[in-house]
């Protein structure tokens, strides 16, 4: 397995994903896979960084909204084409869910971060798009995970994110929560910091070294 990409190949994709071509975006992704290229490798260096690109290049007003919006929904289709090799290693018992806060329907940074659990070899729950407070309640109850994770793309729904981390640490004290999204860019980490059992995470590798303290 490789743990590098290659700065042209990467080059690439971003072009491809750019200019719209889901099937050029594949066929890169394709071989990479075959070519024994780490999951993990794929998910921080292609998926993440190509996305945080395409970002800053719309804050910076550089692409469309439609050019972001058709990246978002190249790189779901990217998720689902290696998905498939995500589950080759043994499965643990430790487990996460994840859900978008209600009114929250970005779930690219949500579904990353269950598949890449899984990667791990953590179960992974993904309850997607507004999901609504009870509905994650009842799943935690039901699946009584090891971790929760939290996904917030809108800084406007950051009052139902507060309103999630006071129901769940109501509900479940000892439960330890995960919070990201692109919107805690802009504010909202001292918020969530006050909640002694939730932690911000801003990129796979800081999600990364959270998995690493539960692998013993």
């Amino acid at each position: 397995m490789s743990s590098t990409l290659n700065e042209s190949t990467y080059q690439q994709y971003l072009s491809a994903l750019l200019a719209g071509e889901r099937a050029q975006c594949a066929s890169i992704v394709q071989s990479l896979v075959a070519a024994g290229t780490d999951l993990k490798t794929l998910y921080i260096m292609l998926f993440q960084r190509a996305m945080y690109q395409v970002g800053d290049l719309w804050e910076n007003q550089r692409i469309s909204v439609a050019t972001e919006h058709l990246a978002t929904a190249i790189t779901e289709r990217m998720l689902s084409l290696v998905q498939p090799h995500a589950f080759a290693g043994q499965q643990r018992e430790r487990s996460i869910v994840v859900a978008c806060v209600a009114d929250e329907y970005h779930q690219l940074g949500g579904r990353m971060i269950a598949d890449f659990c899984e990667l791990h070899g953590w179960r992974g729950y993904f309850l997607g798009v507004d999901t609504p407070l009870p509905k994650l309640l009842l799943t935690i109850e039901e699946r009584r995970p090891t971790l929760v994770g939290l996904s917030l793309s809108l800084s406007i729904n950051l009052p139902q994110l507060i309103k999630a981390l006071d129901a769940i640490t109501d509900k479940f004290p000892a439960q330890p929560i995960l919070v990201g999204g692109q919107a805690l860019r802009w504010g909202g980490m001292e918020a969530v910091q006050a909640y002694p059992n939730a932690t911000c995470i801003s990129s796979l590798d800081e999600l990364e070294l959270q998995l690493a303290t539960y692998a013993q």
